[in-house]
């Protein structure tokens, strides 16, 4: 890993089966879990909190599939269980178990095709360089 600065298309990708099948442009990611407040009789305020699942949430924006996906003839809307990996200076952050949950292609005259892809991890790890 050879990222010195900020991270660039060529340092967020997508993976699949060890194969980097797309460089990324841009991404949001969002994590949330669904903890409970535990209330006991009397009380007025929750005597403890559970941890809840975690869930990720991942939008990408214009994905690059490379040579070698385009000539596996990879098909975005068939994609499953792979992973989105971003590159940072100091570690390398890699969401995995991802499916898609919605494609959006937009385009206009004289324009490039923007694309967002919303994407569900099952697992976020971290490595450090």
């Amino acid at each position: 890993m050879e990222a010195k600065g900020f991270p660039t298309s060529a340092d967020i990708y997508l993976e699949l089966d060890g194969k980097k099948i797309a460089v990324v442009q841009g991404y949001t990611a969002r994590a949330s879990k669904s903890s409970q407040s535990v209330e006991a009789f009397g009380e007025s305020e929750p005597v403890a909190t559970i941890e809840g699942q975690r869930k990720y949430t991942l939008e990408l924006t214009r994905l690059y599939a490379t040579e070698d996906a385009v000539s596996d003839g990879i098909n975005f809307y068939e994609l499953r269980d792979f992973s989105l990996v971003i590159c940072k200076p100091d570690r390398k952050v890699i969401y995995s178990g991802c499916q898609w949950s919605a494609i959006q292609e937009e385009g206009q005259l004289n324009a490039m095709v923007a694309e967002k892809v919303t994407v569900v991890a099952s697992k976020r790890i971290e490595t450090t360089a």
